[in-house]
Formats: structure tokens, sequence, C-alpha cells
């Protein structure tokens, strides 16, 4: 006999466990299955692990430039192991807390993989036998690393962006392959490891979806560190031997690069093969399950969050999409999420960070757009902290709301939150041109720029 359970969950990362704690919160009785710890890739491969290696290099830069305060902390070196040690000490830290947290609230973890045997149902049977039906049933599958045509990951010369984050030493030449977020960071920490970079992209330039002003930021930091920057560069193929050789095309012609590593960094799918969804029924689209705005799948009782989903593949996207659908099982009014307002943040030196429009997406949907820009430079605690690079953008509609905000700079993920409560809060310039910003701090820019939208700018 199959366990019954208000709200069974298949996967245990950042969506699963979201639904789990919110629907166990709100009384429900919810079973997860995970095949690994819980956490899912954010946790073990991806957001927590990346960012702790990137505080390392952060460290390391700040060490090294010690010397500009009158701290003569000598010349740093790295030592890798430690800094791997100690991202796995907060990841195990993490995790131990999660686990405490979902038996706190009496959730019902089965280790194991799933596989759905009667979507309709909601039936699902465990890799260890046992059967579990659900009067709502959430798929949280998660997201595996994309793959190039003919370069298969090894582990040893070709990397997934999960092998990256277990990388033991530095290695002296690195190419990587794909210009957006997750390719970015890695160039950025390896930079600062002290790697020779090379950064290849398809696209016409880095961080496509991202505001032009703020990536042209990045890109032009980039090149002063000495990483190679090539765009609308075509990749063939990757070389293995005693070095790899990566040829790719770019408009000059064909070019051949001998790397010690290659990092495939060109985005994740979505986890939903040899689990029984096309044989439930089901909807499928390239992989992703088809949802409606609050999640719910082409089968009565059966919805997905996450990144099997086509959302942003995105910790706190997936968190708000488990709270969405909890509150849609439970029958409580919930607005669907507005995609388009999201946070984004990246983790690359400089920081960028996002939501709402950019000027193009603005312009492109009709707004009668108004921007307004102002740079760190001039920001006397950018200064203090010797990190002056880097700028704050407001996209308005004249006369009307914030569309959009982009930062490039220090701290630009911290910074964001003033900006994605003015973007979704529909809040205009002048509402914001009032609001004191404590002095000296890296808020103020925000604060000038949004006074200068105004048309009686102080500073800038």
């Amino acid at each position: 006999m199959a366990e019954q359970f208000d709200v069974v969950i298949v996967g245990g990362g950042p969506g699963g466990y979201a639904a789990a704690l919110y629907g166990a919160a709100a009384g429900l009785h919810v079973a997860m299955i995970e095949a690994e710890r819980v956490g899912g890739t954010c946790l073990h491969r991806g957001c927590i692990p990346a960012k702790e290696l990137l505080q390392t290099a952060e460290v390391l830069r700040t060490v090294g430039s010690a010397k500009d305060f009158g701290v003569d902390a000598g010349e740093p070196s790295l030592d890798l192991t430690v800094s791997q040690a100690r991202k796995h000490q907060v990841i195990d830290k993490l995790t131990r807390g999660l686990e405490t947290l979902l038996k706190g609230r009496k959730v019902t973890v089965i280790p194991g993989t799933a596989n759905v045997v009667d979507a309709g149902a909601r039936h699902v049977r465990v890799s260890d036998g046992s059967e579990l039906r659900g009067d709502a049933l959430i798929l949280a599958t998660g997201s595996v690393p994309r793959a190039l045509p003919g370069i298969d990951f090894d582990g040893h010369q070709v990397l997934s962006s999960d092998d990256v984050l277990e990388i033991s030493e530095v290695p002296a030449r690195v190419a990587i392959i794909g210009g957006g977020a997750i390719g970015c960071e890695f160039a950025s920490l390896l930079a600062d490891y002290g790697s020779e970079v090379t950064l290849v992209e398809a696209l016409p330039r880095l961080l496509v979806g991202v505001d032009p002003d703020a990536a042209r930021v990045v890109e032009r930091s980039f090149k002063r560190r000495g990483i190679t920057i090539h765009t609308g560069a075509k990749v063939r193929g990757v070389d293995p031997g005693p070095e790899a050789t990566l040829r790719f095309e770019i408009d000059t012609g064909g070019t051949q690069l001998a790397v010690d590593r290659v990092i495939v960094s060109v985005g994740r799918r979505p986890r939903s093969e040899g689990i029984g969804l096309e044989e439930s029924g089901i909807a499928l689209d390239r992989g992703s399950i088809v949802v409606d705005d609050h999640l719910r799948t082409s089968i009565d009782g059966v919805y997905a969050v996450g990144d099997v989903v086509p959302t942003p593949q995105l910790a706190h996207v997936a968190f708000s999409e488990a709270i969405v659908a909890i509150r849609t099982i439970l029958g409580e009014p919930v607005a669907p999420i507005a995609y388009d307002r999201v946070p984004w943040g990246i983790y690359c030196h400089p920081e960028v960070a996002f939501c709402g429009l950019t000027e193009e997406d603005a312009t492109e949907r009709g707004y009668d757009v108004v921007t307004k820009t102002e740079r760190f430079g001039g920001n006397s605690r950018a200064m203090i902290m010797g990190e002056a690079d880097g700028l704050v953008k407001i996209v308005t509609e004249r006369d009307g709301p914030i569309l959009g905000v982009h930062i490039v700079g220090p701290w630009a993920t911290e910074l964001l939150a003033e900006g994605y409560l003015a973007v979704n809060w529909e809040a205009t310039p002048a509402d914001l041109a009032p609001l004191i910003h404590p002095h000296p701090t890296l808020g103020e820019v925000f604060g000038e720029t949004a006074l200068a939208l105004t048309g009686r700018a102080l500073h800038g």
C-alpha cells in the first residue's frame, strides 16, 4: 500500500525544500524525496560553493592591495586546498541546519530517486521500493550542466561548472566557453587566483541580458585584469592531449588555443528525463516541464517549480515558486510571479545586480524611456574602499514609475534591494528623491541617481 501524504515533493533543492518547509508550516503532511543530501544544486554545486571560492578571490585581492592602505602584509599566496576545505565546512553547516529545519517541521525526507507511476493519482515509486501518494505532487528535480555537441566532460581537461568547484589546484592556462553569469564568475575568480584566462562567447558581447552599460564596465575591468575576451566566437571542438586545444572561429578566422583546462559554462538544462514524466502525460517543452502562472502542470494536482520549469534558474525564484505552488494547493489567493522584475546577482569582480527592464527592453515595449546614470567614481565610500569602478543606472517611464535598476560595482548585489522594492512597488523618482541615504555610503549613488531624474541633481 502506498503511504498517503497531503503533498509529495520530488527533489530536495531550493524549490523542493522551500515547498516542504512552507507547506509544513501551513500544517500540511509533507514527504520529500531526495537522492543526495538536501539542498540541491545551489547549496552543493552552485551558488554557495561558487560564492565561497569568489570570497577567497576577494580576500586575495584585498591582501594583495594592502600596501595601498599602509598595511604591509607581504605577497599573498593561495592554498586552494584550505579554501576548498572551508567551502565544504560552510556547505555542511548549512546542510545540517536545513536538515534540522525539515525535521523540526516534521517533513518526511525519503532518500532515493523517484519515478512517477501515475501522475493523475499523484503516485510515486521510490528507488528503495516504497510507494507514495499525495493529494498534490510537486516536481522539483532541478538541472544539470549543459554540454556542447561533440565536447564531453571528462572532469580533468574538460570541466563542467560542477567540476570547477572541486578543483584542488589553480590551472596555469584556462579557456572558459560562455560569457554569461557563471562564465564571468569563473573568469573573475580564476584570474584573481593567477590563471591566464581566455573567455570565449558566441554572442556579440558578454552578459547578454544585462544592461549594456553595466556589461561594458565588466568587460573593461576584465581586460584591465589581463583576461582575454573573444566574442562572436564559434567553438568547433576540443582536442585532448598533454594539453587541451580549443578550436574556435572569430572574425579573423580559425583559432587554436592550447590550455590546461577548458571550462564549459553554457548554462544548465532541466533534469526531467528518466522519471516517468512523458509516460504520465506531463507536458514538456525541450526538456522543461510546462506550467501555468501558478506552477500547475498539464495534469491536475501536479505542480513543478525551480530549474525544471522554463523560468529564471535562480534559487530565490525557486523559493517564490514553491510558495506560489503551496498557496495554490491550499486554495489561498496568490499573485503570479512577475518574472521580468526578479532580482539578479552576478558575483564577478566588479559585481553586477539588476531587476526590471533594461533601457533596450523598455524601449521595445513602447515606453517613453528616460534614464539616468551615476558612477561610483565620485562616491566617497567607494574611493575609501579603493573600488570606484562602476555605476547605478535607473530606467524609468517619463513622468511614470521606475522600470528597471542596474548596478555594477562594489557590493552591487547587496545594494539592489532598494531598487527591487522601487521597481516592484512602481515607485517614481519623485517618490525616492526625498529619501535620505546615510553619508558616506555606497547607497548614496542610488539616491543621487533618483534625485537627478527629478531634474535637480546634487553632486551628479
